[in-house]
């Protein structure tokens, strides 16, 4: 049934099961204190592309895998992003104060409450990752592959390493190549993830996995690439935040360095590639995974 309908509304699909699954984020048995599961909704609800998670659902399904199965991973890792975004915004980081229209959850719950939802938020995706084998049978080796990942491409070695990197970077004292350390790790390590764990609920082969990386590699570098361009040209009203904020942060972007020209032709060159390498990669179904690489390289949001 997925095959006929249009790539959006394959997206408002996954959006409205995500947002059913985190309308019960705990088990009724659980106490929790209100205060922070309202800090948590507030973000986790707060919109935005759900793409991670979409790209967990849609590289499972690329190599023959069942979407209910994989939907604990994709809660999963769009807790993860979630809370890093969570404290990305606070003063001792980007001091934002406006996320996807809505005012900053430090802004909403003060300071405090922001960085215990974000905590919580991290931890609580763990439990959400078991839940593939526990509810859906998901074999155990699988899920502690999966498990080993997150762990790995979240943190200090993936993103939580390019979100220092970024934090450090200042306009004349960073190299391009420093700049694409930032990218690959702050965005484009949680994309391979999220596209690695959907192969492995789909059960699919090492050389699969691989090409799954690949693909995840080059759209999440043209997907930060495309956030450099949006900051510098999109329209503040779609975006949800202030545009130009990286160039009053004197943050360093492909723009600042290779022009605004030249970075719309490397988003089409990674993309490109990206998709390349998917329908090379022996998958059921990959048609999904390449409507969504367009879809990504022409957003304006």
């Amino acid at each position: 049934m997925n095959n006929r309908i249009s790539i959006h509304q394959y997206m408002n699909d996954i959006g409205d099961r995500l947002d059913r699954e985190f309308s019960n984020l705990f088990p009724p048995s659980w106490k929790v204190p209100e205060t922070l599961r309202e800090s948590m909704s507030y973000s986790l609800m707060a919109g935005g592309k759900r793409m991670r998670p979409l790209l967990v659902i849609a590289a499972c399904e690329a190599g023959g895998g069942n979407r209910d199965a994989a939907l604990p991973v994709a809660c999963a890792v769009e807790m993860v992003h979630t809370y890093s975004l969570i404290h990305d915004d606070l003063p001792a980081m980007d001091n934002d104060d406006y996320r996807r229209g809505k005012l900053t959850n430090h802004k909403v719950f003060g300071e405090a409450s922001a960085i215990l939802a974000g905590d919580a938020l991290l931890t609580h995706a763990f439990y959400s990752v078991i839940q593939a084998s526990r509810q859906h049978g998901v074999p155990a080796e699988r899920v502690l592959s999966i498990v080993e990942d997150l762990a790995e491409y979240a943190g200090p070695r993936g993103m939580v390493g390019g979100q220092v990197a970024d934090m450090e970077g200042e306009q004349g004292l960073t190299t391009l190549e420093q700049l694409e350390y930032i990218h690959l790790h702050k965005t484009s390590d949680l994309i391979m993830f999220s596209l690695m764990a959907g192969g492995h609920i789909a059960n699919c082969s090492d050389s699969q996995i691989e090409s799954l990386r690949t693909f995840g590699h080059h759209i999440g570098l043209a997907f930060q690439i495309q956030d450099d361009i949006l900051d510098l040209v999109g329209d503040e009203s779609k975006l949800g935040k202030p545009v130009q904020s990286d160039l009053k942060q004197e943050k360093v972007t492909y723009p600042y360095f290779i022009g605004l020209d030249a970075s719309k032709r490397e988003v089409e060159r990674l993309t490109a590639e990206a998709k390349r390498v998917i329908s090379e990669g022996n998958f059921t179904d990959p048609t999904r995974l390449l409507e969504i690489s367009d879809f990504l390289m022409a957003r304006d949001h």
